[in-house]
């Protein structure tokens, strides 16, 4: 059997990075299984159930408060549908707000909480497959400036200091079931894939063209198939453990925080595993592997320092099922063609009376 190594994070190392920080989580499904993979991660060193994982819009989520929509409001498939989660103790605050377009008035009014309220020190933004298939078959000019619009308003109310992340859309299969494809829309499906990779490339030449920073999930799962779940759009909870240590990795960098490297070796992707959600799936679609964004990628091994502070978390509204860990994870090889190059950025903590001086080794 070959072995590859991923790196991984610990809950330890989860919650002492975020630490004081306020992290935001917008896009659709899949973001919401990565604001729930995070909230675990920062309680305990556990993998998400496949019921958690399916879950939608459930009042409360491993010690989380629905905030707004979802069992709230009117549980739908629609457009319109609203779901607002949140995370908070003492020292972590994490937010989700489900999507389903990257700029509109409801996106407006979010981004006026954070101009008048308490900005994020960390935004993990995704919107791609309601955009290119809900609202207009023509959907090329309009998405474009929609994610313009986006850009431009969220660059306004951030500080520089925010790290912004813009994740690329995952890989589809050939044959896709999901929520978001009605009826009406039933003919996209065959083609939908390609459409993706094609809103992938706008999405990442303009998030890159404003500052943020581009992590390319749709490259790095394009060889982890297997994690993908029947349904063709969603991943089990392996692929999207392997995405928060993606994230954390890259804001360990840009904070100069240095994380140990363990090497966790792991079966590589191409074992056959059961099938719970983390069975076989496709090892092929068929489509292009050669990623538009290789070029310029680093690994995060710097050695450098970081700035800390003080806490005040005075914003915010305040199911427990434990899983065994699967046996397996998305194999990341030598190289991590994941994340584009950018310069550090100092932690931006709007909350704190002063910066200590100490360098962190997590």
């Amino acid at each position: 059997m070959r072995e590859a190594c991923m790196r991984t994070v610990t809950h330890r190392q989860a919650s002492q990075l975020f630490h004081n920080k306020f992290v935001v989580v917008l896009g659709d499904s899949i973001q919401r299984s990565v604001y729930k993979d995070l909230v675990l991660l920062l309680q305990r060193d556990s993998y998400l159930s496949l019921s958690q994982l399916k879950r939608k819009g459930e009042l409360s989520f491993e010690q989380d408060c629905l905030i707004e929509g979802g069992r709230l409001g009117h549980m739908n498939n629609g457009t319109e549908y609203r779901e607002v989660r949140q995370y908070r103790t003492d020292h972590h605050l994490v937010r989700f707000y489900f999507i389903t377009r990257v700029f509109s008035r409801y996106m407006e009014s979010i981004l006026a909480d954070f101009k008048h309220e308490l900005k994020p020190d960390v935004v993990i933004v995704s919107s791609c497959v309601w955009d290119v298939s809900r609202y207009n078959r023509k959907w090329v000019p309009e998405y474009k400036e929609n994610l313009n619009n986006f850009f431009v308003q969220l660059k306004a109310v951030l500080p520089e200091e925010s790290l912004v992340v813009w994740n690329m859309t995952m890989p589809l299969g050939k044959k896709i079931i999901g929520g978001f494809l009605v009826p009406e829309i039933q003919d996209m499906a065959q083609t939908l894939r390609y459409d993706v990779i094609e809103a992938n490339f706008y999405g990442a030449m303009l998030a890159n063209a404003y500052g943020m920073d581009v992590l390319d999930l749709h490259f790095h799962f394009r060889f982890s198939l297997q994690h993908r779940m029947n349904d063709g759009v969603h991943w089990n909870a392996v692929a999207h453990r392997h995405i928060t240590c993606l994230l954390l990795a890259h804001a360990a960098q840009a904070w100069g925080v240095e994380l140990p490297n363990p090497l966790a070796p792991v079966p590589a992707c191409e074992q056959q595993l059961q099938n719970d959600g983390f069975g076989p799936r496709y090892y092929e679609d068929g489509l292009s592997t050669r990623s538009q964004f290789s070029s310029g990628y680093f690994s995060f091994e710097n050695k450098t320092t970081h700035n800390g502070g003080s806490y005040d978390n005075r914003h915010g509204h305040g199911g427990n099922g434990r899983t065994m860990l699967p046996p397996a994870a998305p194999s990341c090889g030598g190289n991590n063609f994941v994340m584009k190059q950018k310069h550090t950025k100092r932690q931006y903590n709007p909350y704190s009376r002063h910066n200590s001086n100490r360098s962190y080794r997590y």
